[in-house]
């Protein structure tokens, strides 16, 4: 039935797609590309003579050619230039013109690049490092906003943006394909789910500001991937990275090969990662094996001049991998990501694009305790799991003078099923075996129609977001003991978001912004369907809700930016009123399923939560090739009504880079600095414990051997310290919690012919 209805939803979005004719053929176009990455830059306002209006998509504007007048150009990224007569006509005889992107960001979003910028090694150490990783979640941890709730050494790093965590963020992949964790536990969360090394950006959305992409309670991480790319002549193309660690014997490699031509860009991509345990900074070894393998194909069609299409296939599989803070470990881990899409650009007097895109993941998970060192082992236990994802969305593009809209609709559905299975092994059970249905068959369905509009004014530019979204929830496999608990297992609920921000250019080198936001979240399969498993930062076992009102986040963005032409300086404060916030409590009238539980918690509404922190970003160019960063984060959380602090509230974040450039970029040498405050603002009613300071020093060197070949060296934790991130849980039935790896020696080695 799913099948069914996935195919039927395909064919209706590709119907919705708007057939326009050619506009005025006598326009002439410029492409605009950023100078380092070639990629186009996307909504610049233009003013020529009596025409304006913005860059298509692909970086295109459209003009009529008239004698003696400028090109004035403006984008929030590359800052404000102009076109001489000359240069239009120059430009508009070569068809392109290219320019540098801006240091400054100016909007609540964080850009991680992960394509080679040359006299960046921040971006060139990402390139190699991030690309190998096995767990995009590692990526996002460059940024001192986002840290990760870690349950195991080595995988599933769950991030938490500011203090907003698991489904409160809006994880995506080009802006529409998203996964479902298989395991409650989420040992696969969906960042684990995406192969870095066929992601070219990352953009992190701190707020409720871009609903473009979906509700974003407290953020939109969007993993955009390496577009196709096409060429006048046949060209093949390919990349081969490996690496390896001294600590935990990690091994990893990726690899893309591929061929392009005028019409066409068919590539293959793979990776493939292994670990076993590690010694953190006391000598502890810690329980850290993994298996990683990722493969996939991209392939792109240029169907006509305007139009394309693209398709894309992913298949991971982890097996093997050691879980210390959870009572089982991951044992296999099968997902299918599926993602088709199709372009089309206008030379309509408004109308400039329209792309619609479907999708579909399957995770198949697996996990067990078998492998666990139980003393005694009371019982066996296997649960297999299963999630399934499916939707699509349709955007159109408008451009007017002085301002840009887009517009659309998308729907996601999420079905997860699962089944454990308890083999007593001791005492008045012995002998019998229990299953339980873990997940009732929770299925949500959110359709929803999206809106995001930018003027521009000479001063000032503002953005208008907005969202109205239906959520239907259900229980399809409903199991007595969850029905006898939960009398009402269905609910339909409909969340609106609206945002308004704003940026003014003070100065050519001061800029401010304010933006306001509302948004609006339902709960989440987990939240409403789980049955009684462990699933939080405590042993307790948590009942899903399905009846939950929708939390609401009321939330305020303060931005400077200040630019010269060697410096650079953002800050960033918020503050978040919070109402109906989803957690839980403890229901001392439900007893647990596994006797070693001390007891169930509901899934529950808190009526008032406050959170508020602030980011700020120092980047300067200095003397004799050098450079260097500074920037620091803050999230406070505040339970109102408990009168205490929310849990899983990482502490204040603050890190220095210094690196330089030689031999013509290519020697780049860095050193990076670390110091992560104590924190004592912990949840007593989730048991959480003070986490103590730690400060760490990681050196790392690059060398570009030759213009395809590079080698990148360094030491991780360079004075073996003990430490570990306050969002890393206890060692299972331990109090002490997982630890950090010691002084680790990487090497990597990489031949890029992209």
């Amino acid at each position: 039935m799913l099948k069914e209805k996935f195919f039927l939803l395909f064919a209706g979005l590709l119907l919705l797609c708007p057939v326009l004719s050619r506009g005025q053929a006598e326009n002439r176009s410029i492409q605009l590309l950023d100078q380092s990455t070639k990629n186009p830059i996307a909504g610049v306002n233009y003013r020529y003579n009596a025409q304006n209006g913005f860059s298509d998509p692909s970086g295109r504007v459209y003009l009529q050619y008239t004698e003696n007048d400028t090109l004035f150009l403006s984008h929030i990224g590359y800052g404000e230039w102009h076109l001489t007569v000359p240069e239009v006509k120059a430009a508009l005889e070569a068809g392109v013109s290219f320019k540098k992107k801006q240091l400054i960001s100016l909007q609540p979003v964080t850009v991680i690049a992960m394509r080679p910028k040359p006299g960046d090694v921040e971006e060139i150490g990402l390139d190699v490092q991030g690309k190998l990783s096995h767990d995009a979640g590692v990526v996002l941890n460059q940024t001192p906003a986002i840290s990760s709730i870690r349950k195991s050494g080595s995988y599933g790093f769950d991030p938490v943006l500011r203090g907003y965590k698991y489904d409160q963020l809006n994880v995506v992949v080009d802006g529409v394909v998203c996964s479902a964790a298989g395991c409650p536990n989420r040992m696969d969360p969906p960042t684990s789910q995406i192969p870095p090394n066929m992601i070219e950006k990352v953009e992190v959305y701190k707020g409720p500001y871009s609903f473009r992409y979906g509700t974003g309670l407290g953020g939109t991480i969007n993993f955009e991937s390496t577009p196709v790319r096409f060429s006048t002549e046949q060209d093949i193309y390919g990349r081969l990275s490996g690496s390896t660690e001294s600590n935990g014997g990690v091994y990893r490699s990726e690899g893309v090969i591929g061929m392009r031509g005028e019409w066409y860009d068919m590539g293959l991509f793979g990776s493939f990662s292994r670990g076993d345990d590690y010694t953190d900074g006391d000598g502890v070894t810690i329980p850290s094996s993994f298996r990683r393998a990722s493969v996939g194909s991209r392939l792109g069609f240029e169907l006509a001049e305007n139009q394309k299409l693209t398709f894309s296939i992913t298949h991971n599989n982890a097996r093997d991998t050691d879980f210390p803070a959870l009572p089982m470990d991951l044992r296999s881990d099968k997902t299918w990501l599926f993602n088709a899409k199709y372009e089309r650009t206008f030379e309509d007097r408004h109308l400039k694009a329209w792309e619609t895109s479907l999708y579909t993941t399957l995770v198949d998970h697996v996990m067990d305790n078998l492998g666990k060192n139980l003393e005694p082992r009371m019982l066996n236990a296997t649960t297999e799991a299963n999630t399934i994802s499916y939707g699509g969305r349709s955007e159109g593009v408008w451009s007017y003078d002085k301002g840009r809209l887009y517009a659309g609709f998308d729907v996601r559905a999420q079905r997860a099923e699962g089944e454990r299975e308890r083999s007593f092994l001791m005492g008045p059970m012995a002998g019998k075996t229990v299953y339980d249905n873990i997940w009732n068959g929770g299925q949500v369905v959110k359709p929803g129609i999206f809106a995001e509009y930018h003027h521009s004014l000479k001063d000032c530019n503002f953005i208008f977001s907005g969202r109205l979204e239906y959520n239907d929830a259900r229980a399809t496999d409903l199991s007595r003991d969850f029905a006898s608990k939960n009398p009402e297992t269905a609910a339909q609920q409909i969340n609106p978001n609206i945002s308004v921000g704003a940026v003014w250019g003070v100065s050519d080198e001061l800029s401010l912004g304010v933006w306001l936001g509302r948004a609006q979240r339902s709960g989440s399969i987990t939240e409403r369907f789980i049955n009684s498993l462990p699933v939080d930062r405590d042993p307790y076992e948590m009942l899903g809700n399905p009846v939950l009102d929708p939390e609401i986040n009321n939330q305020i963005d303060l931005m400077l930016g200040y630019k010269t032409l060697d410096t650079s300086l953002d800050i960033s404060v918020f503050a978040s009123l919070l109402h109906d916030y989803i957690s839980s409590e403890i229901d001392p009238a439900l007893k647990p399923a596994m006797p070693s539980s001390p007891g169930v918690r509901r899934y529950v509404n808190i009526k008032e939560a406050f959170m508020t922190g602030f980011e700020a970003t120092w980047k300067q160019q200095l003397f004799a090739g050098l450079k260097h960063k500074m920037s620091l984060a803050y999230t406070y959380g505040q339970d109102e009504i408990r009168n205490e602090p929310l849990p899983e509230i990482a502490p204040l974040d603050f890190r220095y880079t210094l690196w330089g450039s030689y031999f013509g970029e290519r020697l780049t040498p860095m050193v990076t600095f670390r110091h992560v405050m104590q924190q004592e603002r912990i949840s007593a009613a989730f048991g959480e414990t003070e986490t103590p300071s730690f400060t760490l020093v990681d050196l790392g060197i690059t060398w570009q051997m030759q213009k395809n070949l590079g080698l990148t060296a360094g030491v991780k934790n360079l004075f073996d310290v003990a430490y570990y991130e306050h969002l890393n849980r206890s060692v299972r039935g331990e109090s002490r919690a997982i630890y950090a790896p010691g002084r680790n020696v990487y090497l990597s080695l990489f031949l890029d012919m992209m």
